[in-house]
């Protein structure tokens, strides 16, 4: 079974993907970047501030599912620049109160829209 999981607030899709999948009780999130859904515009004043918004993101198609972030067991970081870690990670712990989920993080060289970060993340009910 594969259902669609989308919310407007989140982020609609800017390609030929959605915003989440859920099969049988895993659901599978597409990564996130920090457009802000309300107005469209990209967050990328700062890492911290672009983090913020990425994880608001997923937090969102987490509701949308009927789940939250202790829901999540495994996450990916593609960040722009490798030296930004310490920040993304002090605004992604506070997202997981307890037992994190199991995580890469990755730097690359581009990502959509040209932002400085993305996240996907996989849960379960």
């Amino acid at each position: 079974m594969k259902k669609v999981i989308s919310t407007n607030k989140a982020p609609s899709a800017i390609g030929p993907y959605n915003q989440a999948i859920l099969s049988n009780n895993t659901l599978y999130c597409s990564g996130q970047i920090a457009i802000n859904p309300e107005t469209g515009n990209i967050v990328i004043d700062n890492i911290t501030n672009e983090t913020t918004q990425v994880m608001k993101n997923i937090l969102e198609v987490l509701k949308a599912a009927g789940m939250d972030f202790s829901n999540v067991v495994k996450s990916t970081i593609f960040m722009k620049n490798m030296n930004d870690y310490a920040k993304i990670n002090k605004v992604y712990s506070t997202f997981f109160s307890e037992k994190p989920p199991a995580r890469e993080a990755v730097q690359v060289s581009v990502l959509p829209k040209n932002v400085n970060i993305e996240i996907s993340v996989i849960a379960v009910k």
